[in-house]
């Protein structure tokens, strides 16, 4: 299952930026861009960023030195430098500068995709089946690493059914067939209560953040693995 992550975009091109920002929103990041090294601080303060994608010719601040300043502050972030210096010593100093990935000018999104992945397995591991979550549809309860947790009938269900779903994703009119509710507003806010409260067990339960991930414009994807079990109760 593909991990979504919060991502920064630092690219002064403006076409560049917008393009990779819509690309890694349509793979299920949230993905925000920015132009500047200075906008960045300003950024993170608003904003908990697991990844960034870094061009290295920035106006003020370069790509170099922003990784080196947020690789000693953050050392467990992701750092993915996009740029055209493609020599060997250029790639050399960017991963000396604290770059996980080195993708030379210019990347494809499914090249960026799949680096982001493989970032993404550090940065967010899935829980295993051992240590992992496990939902009882029988019994209501939500077993995980921290501690049993009761669940509703309806979240059991939407929880189910985004574990079985494709990618582990959802429009929300699907879910929201789930209860028998037509699609209004007042049924997308109702919706939304419902999965803040089933993220709200699943952290309970020991799963770590984000569990359910809003994806803009369409619906949710679950980010944690849920084995389900059907055991009763006794």
């Amino acid at each position: 299952m593909d991990t979504p992550l919060n991502i920064v975009v630092v690219e002064d091109h403006a076409d560049l930026r917008e393009a990779t920002v819509a690309a890694l929103c349509s793979m299920g990041h949230d993905a925000r861009g920015i132009d500047c090294a200075e906008a960045l601080d300003d950024e993170l303060g608003a904003f908990r960023a697991d990844l960034l994608v870094l061009d290295l010719n920035l106006p003020g601040e370069d790509g170099l030195s922003l990784a080196r300043r947020i690789r000693a502050a953050e050392p467990g972030i992701g750092i993915i430098m996009v740029t055209g210096r493609t020599q060997l010593n250029d790639r050399m100093r960017g991963y000396g500068s604290g770059a996980d990935i080195y993708l030379p000018k210019p990347a494809s999104v499914e090249e960026l995709g799949a680096a982001i992945q493989a970032l993404a397995r550090r940065i967010r591991p899935q829980a295993s089946a051992q240590d992992g979550l496990s939902l009882n549809p029988i019994t209501l309860q939500l077993q995980g690493p921290q501690q049993l947790v009761d669940v509703s009938d309806h979240e059991s269900t939407l929880l189910l059914a985004l574990s079985k779903a494709k990618d582990h994703r959802l429009e929300s009119w699907q879910l929201m067939e789930l209860s028998n509710s037509a699609m209004e507003d007042q049924s997308k806010a109702a919706l939304e209560v419902q999965i803040a409260r089933l993220r709200k067990k699943l952290e309970q339960a020991g799963a770590p953040a984000p569990t359910i991930k809003a994806i803009r414009g369409s619906g949710y994807q679950l980010c944690v693995a849920v084995q389900i079990t059907k055991s009763g109760a006794g």
